[in-house]
């Protein structure tokens, strides 16, 4: 009898086995307030729990590459094709096959392989203030090296990946001397020395230490919701300007997603992917965090429609990524700081 009682138990012991490993491990670059409500109705969803580690992104893939085979990550979060393809570079990714991504996804915004995929797009066009910049002056990235713009431009430092990204961007479109030529210039025109983040060249531009900055839409779109009026009010006073709408289209990077190589959870990592590009998600990405859904046919939100409509370039984001280490060099030789 105890052993036909023990046997009886048997399938309730798989069961409870099968409900604790029923989870996954996410390393996030991304800010716990962007990214948790949505991982929340994942997990509701699925059953599924879902553990989430934050942190900076480089520091991240330094803790991956550190645990190696026993890294308890399944997915890695993080801005930027930079980081991603660095995340790639370093062994930290396997390729994911999924239908479901690649009908979803521009091939121009994912891996080849499948190493990793975007989630959501960022611009990172021209703003200016409409007091001091006639936007008839502005037309493209090229032109911001020339005379007009002497000491009326702020941008982040060298330092700054979204910054490699752009150049790295440029170095796919363009003869890499048109482009150092260009880098050149376009530093002589900086109105101070780099420093801050993208809102702060923002602030800058209103509290006139330049009259144009380069920055992400993101950035602008989240000033502009901030329940801190101060912040919503420095926003509204900028206008964005969308260069190379004749040529190449303005410069665009990514936020994206990658399964660890050595997963526990694999079957789980995918299917935390594929929900992330449903229309649900990717419209939640859109109202809440101001990007771009990668996913055709789901509306932006209110306030970047504000911004108007806008032709992206189309180069592929994992060339933008391999050229990463090429840009800094081409930004170091320019005195790019």
């Amino acid at each position: 009898m105890k052993l036909k009682a023990f046997l009886l138990s048997l399938p309730l012991l798989v069961t409870s086995t099968v409900a604790l490993s029923d989870e996954l491990n996410i390393y996030s670059a991304r800010k716990e307030a962007l990214i948790k409500p949505l991982l929340d109705k994942f997990s509701e969803e699925h059953n599924i729990k879902v553990n989430l580690v934050t942190g900076k992104a480089d520091a991240l893939l330094t803790r991956m590459q550190s645990e190696g085979e026993f890294s308890p990550a399944d997915i890695i979060l993080t801005t930027d094709v930079g980081r991603l393809e660095r995340a790639r570079e370093m062994g930290l990714t396997t390729p994911v096959e999924s239908a479901v991504l690649n009908q979803h996804i521009a091939e121009n915004l994912r891996h080849r392989d499948g190493h990793w995929y975007a989630l959501t797009i960022r611009a990172r066009p021209i703003m200016y203030h409409p007091e001091r910049v006639n936007p008839e002056e502005l037309s493209g990235i090229l032109e911001l090296a020339g005379n007009t713009w002497k000491n009326r431009i702020c941008i982040r430092s060298s330092g700054n990946i979204y910054n490699q990204s752009m150049i790295a961007a440029m170095m796919v479109k363009y003869d890499e001397k048109v482009v150092q030529d260009w880098a050149s210039g376009f530093v002589k025109n900086f109105a101070r020395k780099p420093k801050g983040g993208d809102r702060d060249q923002i602030k800058a531009v209103v509290a006139g230490e330049c009259d144009i900055a380069i920055a992400n839409t993101y950035y602008l779109g989240g000033m502009l919701a901030d329940s801190n009026k101060a912040n919503a009010d420095i926003a509204k006073q900028l206008k964005v300007f969308w260069p190379d709408q004749e040529g190449e289209g303005t410069h665009i990077n990514v936020s994206g997603i990658a399964a660890a190589k050595h997963a526990p959870n694999a079957k789980n990592a995918k299917l935390l992917m594929e929900y992330m590009i449903s229309e649900e998600s990717q419209r939640w990405y859109a109202e809440t965090n101001h990007e771009y859904p990668v996913r055709d046919g789901v509306a932006t939100s209110e306030l970047l429609q504000g911004f108007g409509d806008f032709k992206a370039e189309q180069v592929p984001m994992a060339k933008v990524g391999e050229l990463n280490k090429a840009a800094v060099k081409l930004m170091d030789k320019a005195g790019w700081k």
